[in-house]
């Protein structure tokens, strides 16, 4: 016998778990799902190069080079892609965009089962897969608007960002398997190429999105446009600087390591996926946050979250209770993460999203990169407990005193936009 739940008790888990609303518009449930595939795939592949080219030249400087080598194009494309986002058929672009990506893993499957042994060549085709991820990734989060009702949008973000912390719990757990195979970075490879013929599939099946205003050719003039946008509006400028201070102050992946050996006496794995566990957790039980209004202040104090939490970790000596405190960081984050993409959907017009996506997507790949720098320098020349927790406490106080020197930012308001989303 079927068990009858009560609707006062089904009406409070609704507002409690994951707003699963959005999941049935057709278009937007074929990309999540093609994209929830495709992940997986792309951060197996994200391990298994590294651990290629190690492989091949017994060198950690070449492995960084990889980074380097990945994050100039994103850069690039990141900016230039949005400007062309803003003036051609999204569908197309995202399209074509996605066939480059599955190109070059099809390329990297091949380099590795003919043993062609090229970390030049290794590192020459993720320059072009960091290129048409950074235009992909801008184009499919212009669509969201454009895919599902306004209401939807926060929860639709929360449903992405949760798949997204999903396949980077699920990757590397897949790579280290495939991995150790015989011919095992073939196969790894080979289950990326396999996984992102998912997101290929849904970008076949989706509807035109011709650009609602041609912004002309696309250029460095229309990059600049974008640019003014932003500058002269302090909502998205806020928005797009307490993630650089979340990221640059608070990150403290690259301290983990030195952690590991000196604090918690080992343990490296689960420092690296506390974060991402929460991120899932927080993704599970996102029902609440398309019905908050106030999202300044919601994202401020997300991040003061995220930063207070890395911050008590970084004091504490015992393995699992920075675990816990991290699992809690990533929570935080992922409701960061909500607002901010939130607020740059709703709140920028069409005819300019694709450009400020592209910003953003500059933004979120830069961030970290700057946080590890940062963490980085500052244990070589203090403490451990000064780069890790000293320099998330700072984060606290940079943006909520931030945040509240910016009113715009600080009383914005989401109603005020949702009836310009689609305009």
């Amino acid at each position: 016998m079927t068990p009858v739940v009560p609707p006062r008790f089904r009406d409070r888990l609704r507002r409690v778990v994951a707003d699963t609303r959005p999941l049935a518009v057709p278009a937007f449930r074929r990309t999540f799902l093609g994209q929830s595939t495709a992940v997986i795939g792309m951060t197996v592949t994200a391990v298994a190069v590294p651990v290629q080219l190690y492989a091949l030249t017994r060198s950690s400087l070449v492995v960084g080079l990889g980074g380097l080598v990945g994050f100039v194009p994103i850069v690039v494309f990141g900016l230039y892609g949005g400007a062309v986002a803003d003036a051609v058929d999204r569908r197309k672009l995202y399209l074509l965009t996605s066939l480059v990506t599955w190109v070059v893993t099809l390329a990297l499957l091949a380099q590795s089962v003919l043993e062609v042994r090229s970390p030049a060549l290794i590192l020459a085709l993720v320059a072009v897969q960091s290129g048409g991820f950074a235009v992909s990734a801008s184009v499919r989060s212009a669509m969201v608007p454009l895919l599902v009702p306004g209401e939807y949008i926060p929860a639709a973000n929360a449903l992405n960002y949760t798949a997204g912390s999903v396949g980077q719990v699920v990757g590397p757990l897949v790579a280290g398997v495939l991995i150790g195979l015989p011919g095992g970075f073939g196969w790894a490879y080979g289950a990326d190429a396999v996984l992102f013929a998912a997101a290929l599939y849904a970008a076949i099946r989706l509807p035109s999105f011709p650009s609602a205003a041609p912004a002309g050719r696309p250029g460095l003039r229309s990059v600049l446009e974008g640019l003014r946008f932003l500058g002269g509006n302090p909502v998205l400028l806020m928005s797009f600087a307490v993630d650089i201070a979340a990221m640059a102050l608070a990150m403290p992946e690259a301290l983990f390591p030195q952690a590991a050996a000196t604090q918690f006496h080992g343990g490296v794995g689960p420092l690296y996926s506390a974060i991402a566990v929460g991120s899932i957790l927080a993704g599970s039980l996102s029902g609440w946050i398309g019905r908050v209004r106030r999202q300044g202040v919601a994202l401020t104090c997300a991040v003061a979250c995220w930063a207070a939490a890395v911050a008590a970790a970084g004091f504490v000596h015992s393995l699992w209770a920075a675990v816990a405190l991290l699992v809690l960081a990533g929570a935080a984050d992922l409701v960061s993460v909500v607002y901010r993409q939130t607020i740059l959907q709703t709140y920028v017009p069409d005819r300019m999203r694709g450009r400020l996506q592209g910003v953003y997507t500059v933004v979120v790949s830069g961030g970290p990169r700057l946080g590890d720098v940062r963490a980085g320098a500052m244990a070589a020349a203090t403490t451990l407990t000064i780069a890790w927790s000293g320099a998330a406490l700072l984060c606290v106080v940079v943006v909520v005193a931030g945040a509240l020197c910016v009113r715009p930012f600080w009383r914005y308001d989401s109603r005020d936009h949702a009836e310009e989303v689609r305009t």
